[in-house]
């Protein structure tokens, strides 16, 4: 009897210890554990937020606003029912919608050349709800560009450098994508150096996964820094939406672009008139055909012959080629370093500019 006291004993002082030290664990209250406003968000290593970067771009980027006059099919007719005579159906307002980047104070706004193609008027909305009327300074559509311009004084964006982009980098992308208003979303620099089209020697695009949607194109790519790395520009897609494979103009291209569209109006780029044999696995060119009458004609270049250098820098592929040439100044004199029947040749050639 006494020892089954004891047990008793021992099991009530037990308990009671046990109730002071955990005093929820026979309560239904609900302890909730929320962070303290001193916990620090952000680290050297790892970034929580983007709302700064958010911030610091969001005046720079607009949306573009299009109409134009859209002529109907076969000439459609109807009958006026208040005159009883036959009449051409008359042209329809189609509306487009893009976004566009502010590269500059007094008012310049880079987009996608799509975005505003056929357009008759142009309109741009800000972040902060302000309208403008614009009209276009200069198109590219080789590389899908567009300078607009709007009576302003805006926020330019900061232009990052192509040569900080890394496979794996984090990006933003910001744009008015399906109208619902301007909009940040997250992903990586997926690839670089990219083509969707095999016949524009001048596509080089940055792949990413941020979901980039219909709206979103003359938008700009941006790194964590809010500096502009690319225009995001078209998607591939089987769905229709965004499947995480997004298209931008690297930075780099735009900048040269936009650059000569303000002060020239147009885009100049070099050229040396002949084509490639595509998909030529040797080192170097093969060239398939030379237009009459242009540089290389006059120079002797011919078909069959495999260009291996040109002004001293080896080449691989034509869209380096394109690149490099694109480059060069109308009236400017080149070395074009050719292999002929195993006989290496030099060529000089005067570049003419590229016919648009």
């Amino acid at each position: 009897m006494k020892e089954s006291l004891n047990y008793i004993a021992i099991g009530i002082i037990t308990a009671i210890i046990i109730y002071l030290l955990t005093p929820t664990m026979f309560s239904n209250k609900v302890e909730i554990i929320e962070v303290s406003s001193k916990v620090k968000t952000e680290s050297s290593d790892f970034k929580l937020s983007y709302s700064d970067t958010f911030n610091r771009v969001k005046a720079s980027v607009v949306t573009i606003y299009t109409s134009s006059n859209r002529p109907q099919r076969n000439n459609m007719l109807f009958i006026d029912p208040r005159t009883g005579q036959l009449k051409k159906v008359p042209p329809s307002p189609s509306i487009g919608q893009g976004s566009g980047v502010v590269v500059s104070k007094d008012g310049h706004i880079v987009t996608n050349f799509h975005v505003i193609r056929s357009a008759s008027s142009v309109g741009v909305l800000d972040h902060d709800g302000n309208e403008f009327g614009a009209v276009v300074v200069g198109v590219d559509p080789e590389t899908d560009l567009a300078v607009l311009k709007v009576n302003a004084t805006m926020i330019p964006i900061t232009f990052g450098k192509v040569s900080s982009i890394n496979v794996g980098d984090v990006v933003l992308a910001i744009g008015n994508p399906l109208n619902v208003g301007q909009t940040l979303t997250l992903g990586i620099i997926s690839a670089t150096g990219r083509h969707t089209d095999l016949s524009n020697p001048y596509e080089n695009f940055i792949q990413t996964d941020a979901a980039i949607n219909q709206g979103n194109s003359g938008g700009a790519l941006v790194n964590i820094n809010g500096e502009l790395i690319g225009i995001n520009t078209s998607i591939s897609t089987v769905s229709g939406g965004s499947d995480g494979i997004g298209w931008a103009i690297p930075v780099d291209t735009t900048k040269h672009v936009l650059t000569q569209l303000i002060e020239k109006g147009s885009v100049v780029r070099g050229y040396l008139g002949f084509r490639n044999v595509p998909g030529f696995s040797g080192e170097g060119i093969l060239v398939h055909g030379i237009f009459k009458g242009g540089p290389a004609d006059k120079a002797g270049l011919r078909a069959g012959d495999i260009i291996r250098k040109i002004d001293g820098k080896k080449v691989y592929d034509i869209r380096e080629a394109a690149t490099s040439v694109a480059g060069f100044k109308p009236g400017q004199s080149i070395i074009l370093e050719i292999l002929r029947k195993e006989q290496t040749l030099k060529l000089e050639l005067v570049v003419a500019e590229r016919p648009r």
